[in-house]
């Protein structure tokens, strides 16, 4: 007997509960911008984002059950669902849309996007991955229910299911949003002690220091140690290896793509004109390596996809936990959508780039799909999938006249729908997993997704354009690595100027560390990214085994909780953490004689560095704190 025969959900399909409701949808709608925003702060800053499912389920508890007193675990599952769309759109947009703000910066000639044109392609991205999924939900959520564990869906499944925590865990969440959210404002608002320090180390003529902030050192957490080891561990290989090495035999010298002599430009100036270029290479070469290891599973996906296309369409089924949007509304939405992106003036596009949006944007909304529910979402090789995109989509609008900023920014208009359209179908298969297990109902899922991609579309739009107001993509304060690398590969194909013989040895740390087994993504991300951003995360990896190891180790139950705890808070610091740096950013644009309002309220660092370590000492206290005092009162 099949898995799809034997599984109960939770509530019984027989069973009519309050699900798409009015409480659900805009609550679910105000965490979708919240939980947005956050995310695209944070891949801004860092080029990671996290998973908003969980957060979004506890805080829906803590408001839905314990201040409205509204009992209906669906109603809670349905505001997760709509929520955890804006992190996922988030996450789709930030990897590419900053590249056409840094071309215009850098060409006066060439106008940045509009706030309309992004709004557009963010919104048809989203919808168009929401509808790639719905036949596929038979496939892989429900045929598939004993083999794909979905750890995310699962997990917040597992969440909602102990809805009794709910009230306690929203504390710990708040708690953490809060705090981060007042330590954002105290140093990067009123600069009260800087939030980067750094020393130089002239000995090895390179230097080393770290952002103190609280969402970097929740990513940590949240990755665990083994994750961050291998992020600080690339950081290392590039300040403290590469670094000292092209100093050592270059100190004199003015070597391509550098622009002075090695002397001259110190430690990160070593690493913008030299070491991004090389661990650009290696995150490449990682998501293609990734992508081709992926291969049997992409294959048996696809087989199983066609196979099952017909089982999918369960529109009309008198079950309630079986109802999809119908076939006809994917096949005529999906066509619609190519249509409109052909036709569309404001999206630069052809009818060869919209055809390249549906190849690619269905063959990775499988891939993403399927991943997800092995590896999580944490672990989904998007950047991969964009970067081969990139690379192919690139190559044939070259090869057919389509050249120049042209051409350049079609291959991003296509990158951007094909992230966008990869990362919604992995949040929505990891919320159709979610409903699967409590029972709720797909087809009102998939119209909350929907929802979710409209109104996360409209807010993406808007913190883009304010973030680049306030402070500029590619600046220190929004280094978008990930849109910076994007603009790397789709210059370097389109115009040949990357230089190729650093790429290459990027290209040759990662088969070095395929070779020995090693993860190559989190290495080849800590070693693009400065060392200033993978030491805190490192810091977090270690919080967490320190918990893990020494706290309620006799009691593994206790020790789990313990350490989801601290998870929750984490995920608070990053959503608190984002949250201010949107409202500084709108600090930043509002003129205040003379200068700006972020300016006149600025301090000018009166505590310097060791006012920065007192205060990051703190945040990591009260991590210990919430999640050990959360678990001891829970014990009692």
């Amino acid at each position: 007997m099949s898995e799809k025969n034997t599984f109960k959900p939770f509530i019984p399909s027989e069973k009519i509960m309050p699900e798409l409701t009015v409480v659900s949808v805009i609550l679910g709608l105000l965490l979708a911008v919240v939980f947005g925003a956050a995310n695209a702060y944070l891949g801004l800053r860092v080029g990671m984002t996290i998973s908003a499912s969980i957060p979004a389920a506890v805080i829906s508890m803590g408001i839905v059950r314990i201040i409205l007193r509204r009992n209906s675990i669906l109603e809670n599952n349905m505001v997760q669902t709509i929520g955890s769309a804006g992190e996922s759109l988030a996450a789709g947009a930030i990897f590419t849309i900053p590249t056409l703000f840094m071309w215009a910066a850098e060409n006066p000639e060439v106008s940045a996007p509009s706030f309309w044109n992004i709004t557009i392609i963010a919104l048809l991205g989203g919808i168009l991955g929401v509808l790639f999924m719905i036949p596929l939900r038979a496939a892989l959520i429900v045929e598939e229910h004993g083999t794909l564990p979905f750890p995310e869906g699962t997990a917040c499944a597992e969440v909602l299911l102990a809805g009794e925590e709910g009230g306690e865990k929203s504390k710990v969440v708040f708690s953490g949003l809060g705090i981060a959210a007042l330590y954002k404002f105290i140093t990067d608002g009123i600069k009260l002690f800087p939030s980067e320090i750094q020393w130089n180390i002239k000995s090895l003529k390179t230097g080393f220091g770290m952002d103190v902030l609280p969402a970097l050192t929740g990513v940590g957490y949240i990755c665990g140690l083994k994750i961050s080891s291998y992020i600080f561990a690339g950081g290392i290989l590039g300040w403290f290896v590469l670094i000292p090495l092209i100093t050592l035999f270059g100190i004199d010298n003015l070597i391509a793509p550098g622009t002075a002599a090695i002397s001259e430009l110190g430690p990160s100036g070593i690493w913008s004109s030299y070491i991004r270029y090389i661990g650009a290479g290696a995150v490449a070469a990682g998501g293609i390596i990734s992508l081709v290891k992926s291969l049997p599973m992409i294959i048996k996906t696809f087989s199983k996809a066609i196979k099952g296309l017909g089982k999918g369409n369960t529109g009309n089924t008198t079950l309630r936990t079986e109802r999809d949007l119908p076939m006809q509304v994917v096949l005529a939405g999906s066509l619609v959508i190519a249509l409109i992106i052909w036709i569309l003036p404001s999206i630069p596009v052809n009818f060869v780039g919209g055809l390249l949006i549906v190849v690619f944007g269905f063959f990775f909304a499988t891939v993403s799909s399927r991943m997800v529910g092995i590896v999580g979402s944490s672990n989904n090789p998007i950047s991969g999938m964009i970067i081969a995109t990139l690379l192919i989509s690139t190559g044939i609008l070259k090869a057919s006249g389509i050249t120049g900023y042209q051409g350049m920014a079609s291959a991003i208009c296509i990158g951007t729908i094909v992230s966008i359209v990869s990362a919604m179908a992995g949040d929505t298969s990891q919320d159709l997993k979610t409903g699967y297990i409590i029972g709720a109902t797909p087809v009102k899922q998939q119209i909350g997704e929907i929802l979710g991609a409209v109104i996360s579309a409209l807010a993406i739009a808007g913190i883009m354009y304010l973030l680049n107001s306030a402070w500029g993509f590619g600046s220190p304060e929004l280094p978008a690595p990930q849109g910076t690398l994007m603009k790397l590969v789709v210059e370097g194909v389109m115009g040949g100027t990357l230089p190729w013989g650093l790429i290459f040895c990027g290209m040759g740390v990662a088969v070095v560390l395929e070779i020995l087994r090693l993860p190559v993504l989190p290495f080849a991300v800590g070693l693009y990214l400065p060392i200033y951003l993978s030491t805190p995360i490192y810091i977090g990896g270690i919080i967490r085994w320190i918990t893990e190891k020494f706290f309620f180790k006799d009691n593994p139950e206790k020790n789990r909780l313990c350490v989801d705890k601290g998870v929750l808070y984490c995920s608070g610091m990053i959503a608190g953490e984002g949250i201010i740096g949107i409202l500084l950013a709108v600090f930043a644009v509002i003129p205040f004689k003379g200068g700006s309002l972020l300016s006149f309220i600025d301090l000018g660092i009166p505590l310097g560095n060791w006012g920065s370590i007192l205060f990051f000492i703190i945040i990591i206290a009260s991590i210990f704190f919430f999640s050990i005092k959360q678990k001891n009162k829970n014990s009692q």
